[in-house]
């Protein structure tokens, strides 16, 4: 029961962490504006992890690598974590499962970026049919528009309906088979 409880809290709050560090990650590529409530938090709530891995990792071509990073290594934490509490024990085979670990966050990341992109294309759409002029609109919507662009050039709208959201839902939610099974393969180690 114990164990339970313990890798329910370090699922929650691991997963939690690499969310906002892989946002602000995608934010910087995206050129989301931080000047907004949701910017603000996100800043204070990774500054912690962030600013001292900047110091080492410099940024490569407008790409936040410090996020990205901290991202990771937070994801290879709550894996080793998770594995551990579960009595797993890497024994002589240390190399191989730390790569088996590294790999596996590196995948855990891709799957949670297309889980940021969904959420973010299903809050953008409700928020145009219910408050387009949201202070929050702006963000969703910058961070949609580099990926809905070349889909609304191939589909024009339908009678004012725009289906490129739902298309570029249905080409993520594709994306995310291979990864499951690729997360799958692991899922029996960690």
């Amino acid at each position: 029961m114990f164990a339970q409880i313990g890798q329910l809290l370090i699922d929650v709050v691991a997963s939690f962490l690499v969310y906002l560090m892989l946002v602000r990650f995608h934010w910087q590529w995206l050129r989301v504006p931080f000047r907004n409530p949701l910017g603000e938090f996100l800043v204070a709530t990774t500054n912690w992890a962030v600013r001292p891995l900047r110091r080492v990792i410099p940024p490569l071509a407008g790409l936040d690598l410090a996020s990205l990073c901290a991202a990771w290594l937070a994801q290879m934490l709550a894996l080793w974590a998770l594995f551990a509490l579960r009595g797993g024990a890497f024994g002589a085979a240390l190399g191989a499962a730390a790569a088996m670990l590294a790999a596996t966050a590196c995948v855990d990341l891709i799957r949670f970026s297309l889980y940021i992109l969904i959420f973010a294309v299903i809050v953008n759409v409700v928020l145009s049919w219910v408050n387009p002029y949201s202070p929050v609109a702006p963000v969703f919507d910058a961070m949609t528009r580099p990926f809905l662009r070349p889909i609304r050039r191939l589909v024009p709208p339908v009678a004012n309906v725009d289906l490129s959201p739902l298309l570029l839902l249905i080409v993520l939610q594709v994306l995310m088979i291979p990864l499951a099974h690729l997360r799958g393969l692991a899922g029996g180690v960690f």
